[in-house]
């Protein structure tokens, strides 16, 4: 997340461009002296002049009409990465993000010899800037359509639910084909309120993308897990990217001729910073939220799977730590996953640990109650969404059965080989297709992206790690019931409900002994082979993905059929949803889904317990408080000789007599922490904290 200080806004008569970024800028504007309570909710930008009267009385001072726009100043200051959210900070594409979104391509250009994920990276010429991981993008956002009517043609309320999974499938894709004929854009349709509504969203696609500034980890992760997700947090989380096109100013690969990206605006600098009290509105792509799922759904996701996925996530966690020595070659390898995996894996306990302690799941129940009395009290209403409600349960309740097969698959992507040659296999079957009948991930418009994440996997991936994590999670699939197994997988292991673990190490072993999938030149030739060549291969971990073809296939076609379901019967539960909160007057925005949104609030702090009092801000006081000089309160030397002789430069905040080192914004019972940091020049010393002032201005 990041902060921008919005004052006055006067557009410069010198030319360039805004971007925008991909967690969620945050625009800090003027609004001293209010005292009005924020909302909650992440709006579509298209939303908010509806919500002009909220915004202008908790001082936004610009028109909310020019939030709406998305190709326009300040919203086209923002971009994604896709899936984080990042903002262009100076004329020639210098692009601002946190540091765990360009952890992997810190990881990806680590070696034992010069790791840069401990000493941090400074590119002080543009001549200095190196290449980011393969794959690694800046969008930003053109154009957002309605297409719900496109999407929906030809899906009837008697469509079968494997053919309205096709048919919205098919139409999904013949818009993205239109979207994308330039060759410069990535264009996605995205479903909202549940399928209720369809937008289509283009994207320029920028694709040489190279690394300007990453902190060392003592900075960029300071506090590690023990205090992700809590207050107060002096993690100095961001780093700095620079977008690069062609000489005609086109999106290209990666060139040594290519030049940096003028975006049509960007954001600079302020050292004046926010004050307690002032308005902050947050703007970026949330990944996901589920805000209007079933008390069922609900209380599966608190009470059985955040426990479980967060349980192998530990394991695997615990797995890869045994099995790579600290700084070595395999540990820097999964350096990126094991930050993933720890980020979610704290994340899930919190909400369990939260969920506990709160009465969230009796509120739940109560306003899903409310909201059958309020359809059951008219006739039209009950013969309207009645049904849905139904039919909606029972689904959830037939999808129950499966739950734990669900995620144990869902895992079984984190042994890097096996999931390799599935994926090379499937490509070569869907080549057999016309383009638009393949499935999304392995079309022409996907293939450059494949081959990238092919290359990757050579700096991230170790064989011991890799065998050591088969092996568990073949030991997890094990414990399912024979009917949730796979025949091919049982007999190419040697799995069954007497399992000799033991045997099925030595068959991973004499696999991973025979396999050439882990050299990179091997893995791009199969790219281009036939289906032939794979039935004829003697490669072991290319057999059992023929062998097991078949099967995921099918499990494939269960899950699809499922799906067009909860299509029928989602949107006609969210339609009741909405309608009985507007018999409310109560608004309501979609759930987060990766597209542009906009969440606002005020900085000041809370008190969440009884006795317990946090303030709005920390300082850079709080660093010298925790430090340990152990891992992971091990700040650099210089950094705390700096804030112990008090050298705050232009940045101090007189209110609190330091440099904030984050702050909270409350929206209701919603609140974000932010973090903000300035470098300089000795790069990984940074230690100030980076306020954003907007400006405009006209290419």
């Amino acid at each position: 997340m990041f902060t921008m200080k919005l004052f006055t806004l006067k557009p410069k008569k010198k030319p360039t461009r805004i971007v925008r970024r991909v967690l969620a800028p945050l625009l800090v504007l003027t609004a001293l002296g209010t005292s009005a309570v924020a909302d909650e909710g992440m709006w579509q930008p298209h939303q908010l002049p509806d919500l002009s009267d909220q915004l202008r009385q908790l001082g936004l001072e610009i028109n909310p009409e020019n939030l709406s726009r998305l190709d326009q100043f300040p919203m086209n200051a923002v971009v994604s990465l896709g899936g984080c959210s990042a903002s262009f900070v100076s004329p020639q594409g210098l692009v601002v993000t946190n540091h765990h979104c360009i952890y992997g391509s810190v990881q990806y250009n680590s070696t034992p010899d010069n790791n840069l994920l401990v000493d941090g990276f400074l590119a002080k010429q543009l001549f200095d800037e190196i290449p980011t991981a393969p794959g690694t993008r800046v969008y930003v956002t053109e154009q957002v359509t309605d297409v719900t009517s496109n999407v929906l043609s030809g899906v009837t309320t008697s469509t079968s639910g494997i053919d309205r999974y096709k048919m919205i499938e098919a139409n999904r894709k013949s818009l993205i084909a239109d979207c994308e004929s330039s060759g410069n854009h990535r264009c996605g349709v995205s479903s909202f309120h549940q399928g209720l509504e369809y937008f289509l969203i283009k994207r320029l696609e920028v694709r040489d993308v190279r690394l300007v500034y990453a902190p060392a980890t003592s900075i960029g992760k300071y506090g590690g897990d023990i205090d992700n997700w809590q207050w107060p947090r002096h993690t100095g989380d961001f780093g700095f990217y620079r977008a690069y096109v062609g000489t005609d100013g086109q999106p290209a690969e990666y060139s040594e001729n290519n030049v940096p990206y003028s975006p049509a605006s960007f954001l600079e600098v302020s050292a004046k910073g926010v004050e307690e009290g002032d308005f902050v509105m947050g703007v970026g792509y949330p990944g996901g939220t589920n805000r209007y799922r079933t008390t069922a759904e609900v209380e599966n996701e608190f009470e059985w799977y955040y426990p479980q996925a967060r349980d192998f996530r530990e394991d695997i966690i615990s797995i890869i730590n045994e099995n790579s020595i600290d700084g070595s070659a395999a540990r820097i390898a999964y350096e990126s996953t094991l930050a993933s995996l720890s980020n979610y894996s704290k994340n899930f306990q919190s909400m369990v640990e939260s969920y506990g302690k709160s009465d969230f799941i009796d509120r739940r129940k109560e306003a899903e109650a409310n909201l059958v009395e309020w359809i059951n009290s008219d006739s039209d209403r009950r013969a309207r969404y009645a049904p849905a409600v139904g039919q909606l349960e029972a689904l959830i309740d037939s999808n129950h059965a499966a739950r734990e097969s669900d995620l144990v698959r869902s895992y079984m992507g984190y042994a890097t080989l096996p999931s390799t040659a599935h994926r090379l296999y499937r490509l070569a079957m869907e080549k057999q297709k016309p383009d638009a009948e393949r499935e999304p991930g392995y079309q022409e418009r996907d293939l450059r992206r494949f081959r990238q994440s092919m290359q990757a996997i050579s700096r991230r991936f170790d064989e011991t790690v890799d065998k050591a994590t088969l092996s568990y999670l073949l030991s997890r699939y094990a414990e399912l019931p024979e009917q949730y197994r796979s025949q091919a997988t049982d007999s190419f292991f040697g799995i069954s409900s007497n399992i000799d673990q033991s045997q099925v190490d030595q068959v991973i072993e004499n696999s991973y002994a025979q396999t050439s999938l882990n050299d990179e030149a091997t893995r791009l030739a199969w790219l281009d082979s036939s289906i032939e060549e794979f039935e004829a291969s003697d490669d072991p971990l290319i057999r059992y993905a023929v062998l097991s073809y078949a099967e995921r296939m099918a499990l494939e076609l269960e899950s699809k059929e499922l799906r067009g379901q909860f299509q029928r019967w989602r949107p006609e539960y969210m339609e009741a949803v909405i309608a009985y909160n507007r018999s409310l007057g109560q608004p309501i925005y979609a759930d987060a889904n990766s597209s542009l949104r906009v969440t606002f609030g005020q900085v000041r702090g809370n008190q969440p317990k009884d006795g317990l009092i946090n303030q709005p801000f920390t300082s850079l006081e709080g660093i010298l408080g925790k430090d340990t000089g152990v891992d992971p309160f091990n700040a650099p030397a210089k950094q705390l000789d700096l804030i112990h002789a008090g050298q705050y430069g232009d940045y101090a905040l007189p209110s609190i007599g330091s440099v904030p080192g984050k702050f909270s914004k409350h929206a209701g019972h919603y609140r974000r922490q932010f973090w903000h940091c300035n470098y300089e020049q000795q790069g990984t010393t940074c230690w100030f904290t980076i306020r954003w002032r907007l400006r405009k201005y006209h290419r």
